[in-house]
């Protein structure tokens, strides 16, 4: 029926048809077509029906439309008579003045009233000064109406006069004084949402009335602050932006819009101090300045301050946001010191609190301004001012000694701008990060000196401030932490008696050692022994001074704290110390704690306290950040101090009332100590101490011995529900103003936390949330801990103890005061979750009935507190609970109780706690475990959510209704129609105001969709309609003014599109999503990017065609502009004003979705998009200068035009555009890697110039990479050279990747060159930098990887042109002798990772030289890391004076594989198991120390397969090929361990079942072992050890077995083959000794004749061949299973599983190749055997070379490129048959026997099969003809071989295969020869006179093709061996019979056109033979011709014949050489012959 809706005028007899409660829905839709019709509508369309439009819109407006109707109504009129006539617009307007004149105040006719307001509104902004002076009276009218209305009337006047103002301006100048007036009101109006309808009220009026920031600003500001007060969130930040805009106004000129307006004369201009005063009355005084005389200056109501002081933080960052990037940077100075001054104002800082609060204000206003609005540049100006204004404030500081007793007041309200200063200064460094390094080195602000400076400030705060501020600038600037760490070392000890030089450099070294964990380099090892040390002198001596031990205990225990962040590997050997400090920290006994009571005053409690405090932190640090090191035997120790703290802190009572104020605090900390440490501990470990320390936790939150009302800070975490529609606040955990907001949460802590409350934080992780640590006052934390550690300890105590802690909270509940006892509930409610969820995920039970029943009574009780929070905790704890119990009686019991409750209740908090209860339930329980009760839920929670008295009761039942939808699933489906109709009914009819409402509907209808989920896809009635009323909602969200409303449409539409996408309409979806992108609300920019995210990755092209609507549109000032870049562009933009890590991460993948789906097609634009962001602008930095050198000037003139051109359209909104900051350009860079694989992907024309320019031209299709190189260069490079580490280690990688795609394109305007040799100088100038001495150790490693890619590219082919870049590598050199920067200042890890990367680059050079030599052999695949090691035969040759590139490496080679065999032996060392830990040199290796081997491990992993590579190509083409090394002991030694070495690396690498080795390092270690034993040294020590043989071996199967790499295969075999050749060797030498010790005096017998050395081979006498351990099996598996892996035809034991996947079997060449290596390697094992053992191996060879032969050699799968295996196969057969164990009496009858079972098997198989999968018959002949050849007679003549072998020559030579005749023939000539005449003569008999028959038939005198001539050639061979076989005799009866043939041959006449060119050829031939054979037989040939005449004259014919045409060809001879004795000298190109006029 929705589809009627759809029709320009209202389809009235559709609406009637339709239910009354669908209606308003059906009206809804109709609203919406008509205004998108309207829009687009011309004149003409509407004329017709414009007056009953018109008519029925007005009906519609008497109808009492809802909120969301009555806005399109207004919106449709408003269009209509602007596209339409305007003769009813008076009317109309009339029409609507009466509705508001009327006295009705009927709820219904309300709705009427304002549907008449809002429509006016809507007219006159549309229409303008069309409305003529109307406006005067509606003015009236509305200001009228204002009195005496309720607040929905009052929202929607002053949104009607916002309106009226927009559309009139200056027009309706003479009201504006009026509705001012009115304004005026509404701004501190009860109800919120009024206030901010008067705000947009006041700024549209702003535009135009002039007035309001000049006489009447004081006026406004106080007007402001009033309405600040008691202001929620939206309220309080639409207020803020007021009087932002209003200050911010009087600084701006006077803009054109105003001219006519409301201009007040002789006005004077508002100085910037006055406008920045107006806001510091407000920060400082909270507005109650302009409260004359009242109380509230006398009561100082905090509260109302606090809220003023967010509001006007909000100003400030508003006013400088409106007036934008450029008046901020020219006003930095003035700025930046009168936002520090604000908070050194006193009356900012009256209490400790209240100082946190403003802190937090100020660094809300530097952060939005500074880390927001300012690019890198301007930053830094911003850090150096910052400088100055500290160094300026600590110049005021009077540090004499008179003074210091107590600091002054100066001093003490100063530390507060120190404090933001330096935290700003942090901030501001970590976003510069190696950027700032520049900053750090200038002398004009000495940023360090200045804080440096601060490290002894009188106040704790500002020291802290201080050392946070260093270890930021250690993050950002590595190098800088070990120079801080030995300044503040130096500053200890120098002013070792000054306390806060103590506290400020200990805190400083905290925070430095804090920050080292995030940096890539470290500080060197010793730091953390040398710091320790420190920090144990401190501990020692602080009883040697009072005046210092406080600070000193303090600075001890802290730095240990802080040692623990350095890792196990430094704390591991100062382990045993600190549990020994740990030990004697705590008395020992309950004796030595009794004395301890007994004695000392407060100050000795006071250090004693802090003490153990301490010690309790560095054990918390330890097992926080060792938790390697933390065994049983570890935590049995740490337990005896813990438990000694526990039972001080138990009889701690007497002291506690004895000392009272002085040691409350210290006794606190060390609770809290205690709390988190045992939070770390299993709580089995400490069973013993459950019960004192469930006193003390019970006691913390339930407040027993604390006075104040102290709340914690975990339960709203702790509620999962979203708490914030629940409690009426704002969702600020989301949005970017949390650091100010949280400061006015009741209940809660969260925004005091401050530093000085924990100093542990300078060296603990951040959370997530926060960049600036935030620690809570030690109170709440205290509480906070205590509930931790509650939660993990109350599932494991026993039933009775659950009981009594259950019943002491009721008791302590009950006997507290209203708000103590509230603050009581929270504490324990928190603890309560805690208790629950820790006994869910250990999967316990609450316990028996009565702990269950204490703990119900005790939730349900609280579901009805008047308190929202503890609502929310009960309905969580009732849920949790049902979780626990499981029991599903339980679940209908506590779900009874609320249903019984609701129905009968009425009050608000009643209904809303069980609301939520029975979500929860249903949460928690699942949808199966509370099915029964389903139905009663729903009804209940759905008649709520209609209770429109209560807007609460609507968003808890709702809240609810989702909650049990979401945990519903399926069961919930028949409840979504109801319920959904419920949603949209909401909708329309709840008024805009009530967001929480909207905003509950909206997570309802999340989970509804969820519920239907794929289903929505559907085309059934009921689907289509839910889907309409979906989309339909979100239409009417989305059109919400709130942003949280727009979040959940947002969000909505996201899973419809996922459920349902092309039912989502992108071309009105995506732009709306564009446009979200510059709200100032965090939470719709995340939910907008995460929907962009979404769209992304399947409709990447449609998302950025809709978003390009957007160019020319803007429709408020902030918004991000679109240019031409597109949705792209303005994405990369967002990510540099973003700061919310996971918005950032979402935008990363939504590029990274759109690159790889369109940036194949558009790489113009990616590109251009890409260098607009690497391309910063704003100065030139040194290495920039060098581009300007590298460059060519023409290419630098085209990218600077390109440049230009693609920011042209960018001109408008660089006002408030910043550059791109460094992180952005390290993404560019990334953006750029993936843009050339997502070319690689898409087409060979990327990386191909000819064919890239031949389709561009010829096609004109297409733009491609290779086009573009210049600037995929140019982009590299500066990356590689910016001040940016992260940028340049892209950069390098990004220029890594470019030389490996396009090092082998060809420039095909100069032939035999390279297209990247005309970026020689680039690549030289990109890694010149990296090398320098300054220059941080990982980025030197980079750019060595970039130098071997390039060297080994082979594109500089002049060895001058590889000098730059070779000279870089030279001075790289010195680094592995010497002590560089990266050793002194970084951990020795890093020196490593240095060095091995050097030695890798050497490595890969020079194993490219030997490529390049033909060193190396290769199987189409690559060497380790360099790819294509085979140099094109056209580029890769060096043309330098005859030099190779080996020439370069020659100078070094010597002490370069020297170290490379150190770095081996290192890595192979580390590769030791754990257990071989004891094995390690105590000194480390030659590049690693013990102490950082575990972080070395892998930098190792990376380099070795190189220097494994390049070692061994050094050791066998100079060590190992030196002179025998055997003549030297020294080298002998050498040798064996090189070989060890090497070999032992290889084979760990290849079968370590702990790793996965990668394919390349596979192939690598198989090139290796191939290299190496390559040479007969090797060899022999390789067979040394007999296991060695058999270990290469079965890793050789296991590869084979596990990769599916052809060239791992491949390279498996050969050295399987080197490694036989090996065993082969070594059997012949053990021959050979024991020969010489038997037969010492005759060494001339052969080896082979003496029969005793046979038996040395494998098998012995008995011929057992060892299946476990002997050689020649593990060769056999190999074989197997090479074969089978590529046969799988022949595996014995096939797959019976249908679904595991078989490897597709190779075919062609590859298989071929691989199969000829197995057969050739079985081929091998006899010889390695005994007789017997050979035998025992027999059967297997045979039939697995037969079956091979079976497969390879059938019909179907023979082709020429499996000749290979076939041939491989015959000369196995051979050679097993001709093997001279078949003839040794020890082995021969079985050697026989086998030889014809095999050839029975070969003779079958020639037999049997269908005809295309027989085996083809030429490779069965000669398999058949190896075996009648070679074997032993007695094998071939047994009749059953020999009849079957003869009729299958038979067949084959009546084969219609003439090749098949062919072969038969040719192999019948071989058998006809045979040596043994009782074999040949068989098939003479038989087989002979077939071939003298075929010569004298008439078929073999007509050849008919080349096969057929041949094969009637073959015959004449073969008869013509007979004559030679046949005794004289009967030689000349052969010869009589082939004579005659051959004489038939002759032709009468050769030069007859008649006979065949094949005739001729036979002719030639015959008479050829004929006069060979005459000679040879003259009297048998006399014989035979004389018999008959005519055969005579026919060869007397032939002859002369012959000898004529012989003569004839001499003479043309002749006459040739003559002609080209004559040719001329030069030689034309082109052949003129042919050439005729």
């Amino acid at each position: 029926m929705m589809e009627l809706s759809h029709s320009l005028t209202l389809n009235e007899d559709a609406l009637k048809e339709i239910p009354e409660a669908k209606r308003p829905v059906f009206i809804f839709e109709w609203l919406r077509f008509l205004d998108k019709v309207l829009v687009a509508a011309q004149k003409a369309d509407i004329k017709g029906c414009q007056k009953k439009l018109v008519a029925q819109l007005l009906d519609v407006i008497q109808d009492s439309p809802g909120p969301p109707t009555r806005r399109l109504v207004a919106q449709c009129l408003a269009t209509l008579f602007s596209v339409g006539d305007t003769f009813l617009l008076f009317d109309t307007v009339n029409k609507c003045n009466d509705i508001l004149k009327n006295k009705d105040d009927s709820p219904s006719f309300l709705q009427t009233k304002l549907a008449a307001i809002c429509c006016i509104g809507c007219m006159y902004q549309k229409l303008g000064r069309m409305m003529g002076r109307s406006y005067e009276e509606t003015i009236q009218i509305l200001i009228k109406s204002l009195r005496n209305a309720e607040s929905l009337t009052r929202i929607e006047v002053m949104l009607a006069f916002e309106k009226v103002c927009c559309g009139m301006g200056a027009a309706i100048s003479n009201t504006y004084k009026e509705i001012y007036k009115a304004a005026k009101h509404c701004l501190t109006d009860r109800v919120m949402a009024v206030r901010c309808a008067a705000v947009k009220c006041l700024l549209e009026m702003m535009k135009h009335a002039s007035f309001m920031y000049t006489t009447e600003l004081e006026s406004m500001a106080g007007l402001c602050f009033r309405a600040f007060d008691g202001a929620n969130y939206e309220a309080r930040y639409a207020v803020a932006k007021l009087l932002g805009t209003l200050v911010a106004s009087t600084q701006q000129p006077m803009l054109p819009s105003l001219s006519g307006s409301v201009v007040v004369k002789n006005t004077k201009e508002i100085s910037l101090d006055d406008a920045f005063g107006v806001l510091m009355s407000g920060f400082l005084r909270g507005g109650t300045g302009f409260l004359k005389g009242t109380g509230e200056i006398i009561k100082g109501s905090s509260a109302i301050n606090r809220e003023v002081r967010v509001g006007v933080t909000h100003a400030y960052v508003v006013f400088i946001q409106i007036l934008g990037v450029s008046w901020l940077e020219r006003n930095i100075n003035y700025l930046l010191n009168h936002v520090l001054d604000l908070v050194a104002n006193p009356k900012a800082a009256s209490s400790h609190i209240d100082a946190v609060y403003s802190r937090k204000c100020i660094n809300f206003v530097l952060r939005s301004i500074l880390g927001r609005m300012l690019s890198e540049k301007a930053q830094v100006s911003a850090c150096k001012q910052l400088a100055i204004i500290v160094a300026k404030q600590m110049a005021t500081i009077d540090f004499s000694p008179e003074n210091a007793k107590d600091c002054n007041q100066e001093t003490l309200f100063g530390q507060h701008l120190l404090v933001c200063a330096l935290q700003e200064m942090g901030s501001l460094m970590l976003s510069l990060g190696t950027t700032a390094n520049n900053l750090i080195s200038d002398q004009s602000c000495s940023l360090i000196e200045a804080v440096m400076a601060v490290l002894v400030h009188p106040c704790y705060a500002a020291r802290l401030a201080a050392a946070w501020c260093l270890r930021c600038v250690c993050i950002a600037v590595p190098s800088q932490c070990t120079v801080l760490i030995n300044r503040c070392l130096e500053g200890l000890e120098n002013m070792k008696t000054s306390s806060e030089a103590i506290s400020g450099y200990s805190g400083a070294l905290a925070a430095v050692l804090g920050g080292v964990r995030f940096s890539p380099l470290g500080v060197p090892h010793t730091k953390g022994k040398i710091i320790f040390n420190t920090a144990e002198e401190l501990l020692r001596s602080a009883n040697q001074n009072s005046r210092l031990s406080l600070h000193r205990t303090q600075a001890g225990w802290l730095l240990i704290g802080s040692i623990m962040t350095l890792g196990c590997s430094v704390v591991r050997s100062l382990l045993p110390r600190m549990v020994l400090l740990w030990r004697n920290s705590f008395p020992r006994s309950s004796k030595e704690l009794e004395s301890e009571k007994a004695r000392g005053d407060a100050f000795t409690w006071q250090v004693t306290l802090e003490g153990r405090g301490g010690a309790l932190s560095s054990m918390h640090s330890f097992l926080l950040n060792c938790q390697e090191l933390v065994n049983e035997d570890i935590i049995r120790r740490l337990l005896t101090p813990i438990e000694s703290a526990v039972s001080m802190l138990i009889n701690m009572g007497s002291v506690l009332k004895s000392y009272g104020q002085h040691i409350k605090a210290p006794a606190a900390t060390v609770r809290h100590r205690l709390y988190e440490t045992l939070s770390l501990i299993p709580p089995h470990a400490f069973e013993g101490s459950y019960t004192h320390i469930l006193r003390l936790l019970v006691s913390e939150f339930t407040l027993s011995e604390n006075p104040a009302n102290t709340t914690c800070s975990m339960l709203r975490a702790a509620c999962q529900t979203d708490e914030s529609i629940l409690l009426g606040a704002s969702p600020l955990m989301h949005t970017d103003h949390r650091i100010v907001e949280d400061q006015l949460l009741s209940s809660s802590a969260a925004g005091s936390g401050a530093l000085e409350h924990d100093p542990c934080c300078l060296y603990r992780p951040s959370t997530v949330h926060e960049e600036l640590p935030g620690p809570l006052p030690l109170g709440v934390a205290v509480i906070d801990s205590s509930v931790t550690l509650f939660g993990l300890i109350f599932p494991r105590v026993a039933n009775k103890h659950r009981l009594q802690i259950l019943g002491h909270f009721v008791e302590c509940i009950r006997h507290a005061k209203s708000s103590r006892a509230d603050a009581v509930t929270i504490n324990v409610f928190a603890s309560l979750l805690a208790a629950l969820k820790g006994l869910t995920d250990a999967k316990g039970n609450i316990g028996q009935e009565d702990v269950r029943k204490a703990a119900t009574s005790f939730i349900v009780g609280t579901l009805i507190n008047n308190n929202p929070i503890l609502r929310c905790a009960a309905a969580e704890s009732l849920g949790r609970l049902a979780q626990v119990v499981g029991d599903p009686r339980f679940t209908a019991e506590l779900a009874q109780m609320s249903f019984d409750r609701l129905k009968s209740a009425r009050d608000v908090a009643s209904r809303t706690g069980h609301s939520l209860a029975l979500g929860c339930i249903h949460r928690y329980v699942g949808g199966m475990g509370s099915s029964q009760h389903l139905n009663t839920s729903v009804s209940i929670l759905l008649a709520l959510a209609q209770d429109t008295t209560s807007p609460v009761v609507q968003v808890w039942s709702l809240y609810a209704l989702s909650l049990i939808a979401d945990s519903g699933g399926p069961m919930f489906r028949g409840y979504v129609e109801p319920s959904l109709s419920l949603a949209l009914k909401l909708l329309l009819t709840v008024p805009l105001s009530h967001i929480d409402v909207h905003h509950a509907i909206g997570k309802v209808l999340s989970a509804l969709i969820t519920v239907i989920g794929p289903e929505l896809q559907g085309n059934a009635a009921a689907i289509c309609t839910a889907r309409s009323s979906f989309l339909c909602a979100c239409a009417i969200m989305q059109d919400h003014h709130d942003p949280l409303v727009q979040t959940e449409a947002t969000s909505c539409l996201q899973q419809l599109h996922l459920f349902t996408p092309r039912h989502v309409n992108l071309s009105s979806f995506v732009p709306t999503l564009c446009k979200t992108l510059s709200s100032n609300h965090l939470l719709l920019r995340k939910a907008a990017v995460s929907c962009l995210r979404q769209l992304a990755q399947r409709e990447a092209r449609e998302v950025c065609e809709h978003a390009l609507i957007l160019i020319n549109e803007s429709d408020t000032d902030d918004a991000l502009t679109m240019t031409d870049s597109g949705l792209p562009g303005v994405l990369f933009r967002i990510l540099d004003t973003e700061t919310d890590k996971q918005l950032i991460k979402d935008v990363h993948d939504t590029l990274t979705s759109m690159l790889q789906m369109l940036a194949a097609d558009n790489i113009s634009q990616w590109l251009s998009l890409c260098r607009g962001v690497l391309t910063v602008t704003s100065e030139q930095t040194p290495e920039s200068e060098i581009a300007g050198a590298a460059l060519n000037s023409e290419e630098l003139e085209e990218e600077s035009d390109d440049q230009s051109e693609f920011t042209t359209g960018d001109e408008g909104s660089k006002k408030n555009c910043i550059q791109p900051r460094w992180p952005t350009r390290v993404f560019a860079a990334e953006c750029v890697r993936r843009i050339i694989a997502t070319c690689q992907s898409a087409s060979p024309a990327h990386f191909d110039l000819q064919l890239a320019k031949e389709l561009h031209l010829s096609k004109n299709k297409g733009d491609y990479l290779v086009l573009h190189l210049s600037e995929l260069i140019r982009m590299a490079f500066i990356a590689a050279t910016s001040d940016s580490d992260d940028l340049r280690l892209e950069g390098l990688q990004t220029l890594h990747i470019i030389i490996e795609k396009f090092s082998k394109v060809p420039e095909p305007e100069f032939p035999g060159h390279l297209l990247l040799e005309q970026f020689q100088a680039q690549v030289g100038a990109a890694l010149r930098p990296a090398f320098s001495n300054e220059t941080a150790s990982h980025v030197t490693a980079a750019a060595c990887a970039v130098c071997s890619a390039w060297i080994g590219s082979g594109v500089a082919k002049d060895l001058n042109d590889l000098r730059r870049v070779h000279q870089l590598l030279v001075s790289s050199l010195a680094k592995l002798q010497n002590t560089s920067n990266a050793t002194t200042l970084y951990n020795e890890s890093v020196a490593t990772l240095e060095k091995l990367s050097i030695l890798k680059a050497w490595a890969e050079v020079y194993i490219v030289a030997m490529v390049n030599e033909g060193h190396i052999t290769d199987y189409n695949s690559a060497a380790p890391t360099i790819e294509d090691e085979e140099c094109d035969e056209d580029f890769g040759k060096f043309e330098s004076k005859g030099e190779s590139l080996l020439t370069l490496v020659q100078p070094e080679l010597s002490s370069l594989a020297d170290n490379w065999l150190a770095a081996l032996r290192d890595h192979a060392l580390l590769m030791l198991p754990p257990e071989y830990s004891s094995q390690l040199p105590r000194d480390g290796g030659a590049f690693y120390t013990n102490d950082t081997m575990d972080s070395c491990r892998p930098h190792y992993c990376a380099t070795w397969p190189a220097l494994l590579h390049a070692a061994t190509l050094w050791l066998t083409s100079d060590f190992f090929k030196h002179p025998s090394p055997e003549e030297n002991e020294k080298l002998t030694k050498k040798a064996n361990e090189y070989f060890g070495l090497i070999f032992g690396i290889c084979m760990e690498s290849l079968c370590n079942s702990r790793s996965v080795c990668p394919i390349d390092n596979v192939i690598t270690c198989l090139r290796t072992l191939h290299s190496l034993l390559c040479l007969p040294y090797p060899r022999r020590l390789l067979t040394a050890n007999a296991k060695l043989p058999v270990e290469v071996s079965n890793v050789m199967h296991r590869l084979i077995l596990t990769k599916d790499t052809t060239s791992v295969h491949r390279f498996c075999m050969d050295v399987l083959k080197q490694t036989i050749t090996a065993v082969q060797e070594h059997l012949t030498a053990l021959k050979k000794a024991k020969f010489k010790e038997l037969y010492p005096a005759n060494q001339d017998l052969a080896l082979n004749t003496v029969e005793e050395l046979d038996l040395l081979g494998e098998g012995g006498e008995e011929g057992d061949i060892n299946g476990g351990k002997g050689f020649v099996f593990s060769v056999l598996e190999v074989c197997l299973c090479l074969i089978v892996r590529q046969i799988p035809a022949l595996n014995p034991t096939p797959l019976v599983s249908s679904t595991v996947q078989v490897k597709q079997p190779l075919v062609g060449n590859e298989l071929s190749d691989l199969v000829a290596c197995a057969v050739t390697a079985m081929e091998a094992l006899p010889d390695l055997c005994s007789p017997a053992g050979a035998v025992s191996i027999l059967p297997t060879v045979l039939y697995l070379t037969t079956s091979v032969m079976k497969e390879i050699a059938s019909k179907t799968g023979l082709s020429k490129s499996n000749n290979v295996a076939v041939t491989t196969c015959l000369h196995s057969l051979r050679s097993v048959v001709s093997h001279r164990y078949c003839s040794d009496i020890r082995s021969s009858a079985q050697w026989k026997s086998l030889l014809q079972s095999t050839m029975a098997k070969l003779i079958d198989l020639a037999k049997t099969g269908a005809d295309e999968s027989k085996v083809d018959e030429i490779s069965m002949m000669l398999a058949l003809s190896v075996f009648v050849l070679h074997a032993p007679s007695d094998v071939v003549l047994v009749p059953n071989l020999q009849y079957p072998c003869i009729n299958y020559f038979r067949q084959c030579f009546q084969s219609e295969n003439v090749q098949v005749r062919i072969k038969c023939v040719q192999s019948l000539k071989h058998l006809f020869n045979h040596s043994d005449k009782t074999v040949s003569n068989g098939y003479i008999l038989a087989l002979a006179p077939r071939l003298i028959e075929y010569l004298h038939s008439d078929l073999s005198k007509d050849p008919s093709s080349d096969a057929e001539l041949q094969f009637t050639i073959e015959i004449i061979n073969a008869v013509e061996s007979l004559v030679r076989q046949a005794e004289p005799d009967k030689g000349v009866k052969v010869l009589g019979m082939l004579v005659p043939a051959l004489i038939n041959f002759l032709l009468d006449d050769v030069t007859s056109t008649e006979s065949s060119k094949y005739q001729k050829l036979l002719h030639d031939h015959s008479l050829q033979w004929l006069t060979k054979i005459g000679p040879q037989y003259p009297q048998e040939f006399k014989t035979v011709v004389s018999q008959n005449g005519e055969m005579r004259t026919k060869l007397e014919t032939a002859i002369k014949s012959k000898s004529t045409k012989g003569r004839s060809e001499q003479k043309t001879v002749t006459m040739k050489t003559a002609q080209i004795n004559s040719a001329p000298t030069i030689k034309l190109i082109t052949d003129f012959t042919n050439f005729s006029s």
